[in-house]
């Protein structure tokens, strides 16, 4: 499905990167909030929230710091809320899905296969670890499967109509567009749907243009140009190319430090709204205008803000 403006998404903290790896990554509710708003104000449409527990940085299912962040971004922007339901490494199916139950949100992710989802070569690259589990967790991800089971994600899919709130769909490989048109020709989606094709994570396509092209051609075939609409991620250094050929191809971004923590090649992002700006930059001189929070709506058909529980 064509679309008429570019959806920005800013991805604030994330689970995959760790404190001891940038100074600004955002841990307690007030970081995340403000690096939301200003992220917002830069030009992202879409905020897409995981939390973490303010005393280690830890990500965490915890209502009450969901609650906070949520509230407090939706007092300041109008900004949709992308609520994950990825969790963190080891998070049960149950506590990756509360806050969707429990905050009804318009939006939130949800990945559409298991994989491999490894970070653990990062480790050799951090000299000094602040945090006692940060070592612990990321090395643990060499034996991590990452599951998402044709049985959790009908589940998923009950949960997120029930509540009136859009999936994301993740897709880090491509086996998971067919699981995308299995859910579709069985009736538990309906499209059009949203699709985030997820590039660059060790276990899934790497952060190529091949690796892009392929992911949205086999959806045309498998699914239908009109029945999706699309962004794309790339991860670490490859997070602006990969945006950069996403908006030559007709899809939206995702930009922010959940998935890098660089501004450009050896400079720590301060903010979120620091890819939002570049991004942006790289749209405009491509002759193409962000997405406000209500074209993103319409597009997208949310229920809109006004229905969500927080």
């Amino acid at each position: 499905m064509p679309q008429e403006k570019v959806i920005v998404t800013a991805a604030l903290t994330g689970s995959v990167h760790y404190p001891s790896m940038s100074p600004y990554l955002p841990l307690n509710p007030k970081q995340i909030i403000e690096d939301g708003v200003r992220s917002a104000e830069a030009g992202a449409a879409v905020l897409h929230i995981h939390v973490r527990n303010p005393e280690n940085g830890m990500p965490t299912p915890d209502l009450d710091i969901f609650r906070e962040v949520l509230t407090g971004i939706k007092a300041k922007t109008n900004a949709v809320i992308c609520l994950s339901t990825g969790g963190g490494m080891g998070m049960s199916t149950e506590q990756r899905a509360t806050p969707l139950i429990t905050f009804k949100p318009e939006m939130a992710s949800l990945n559409f296969g298991s994989m491999n989802f490894s970070v653990f070569p990062g480790a050799e690259k951090i000299k000094e670890w602040k945090y006692p589990w940060e070592r612990l967790a990321m090395l643990a991800s060499e034996d991590y499967i990452f599951p998402n089971t044709f049985k959790t994600m009908r589940e998923f899919l009950s949960i997120f109509a029930a509540n009136e709130t859009k999936p994301e769909l993740e897709l880090y490989d491509l086996g998971m567009v067919n699981n995308v048109a299995f859910m579709i020709n069985r009736g538990h989606l309906k499209p059009p749907v949203h699709l985030q094709f997820v590039t660059g994570i060790l276990g899934g396509v790497p952060s190529t243009v091949n690796s892009l092209v392929t992911l949205v051609n086999a959806c045309r075939e498998a699914i239908g140009v009109d029945n999706f609409t699309w962004s794309a991620i790339g991860s670490g250094r490859y997070q602006m190319p990969i945006c950069a050929v996403a908006l030559a191809m007709g899809g939206s971004v995702r930009v922010g430090l959940e998935d890098s923590l660089y501004i450009s090649k050896g400079v720590l992002a301060k903010s979120s709204a620091e890819h939002v700006e570049k991004i942006i930059r790289i749209m405009r001189e491509l002759s193409l205008e962000p997405a406000t929070p209500e074209e993103t709506r319409k597009t997208l058909r949310l229920k809109g803000s006004d229905k969500v529980n927080f």
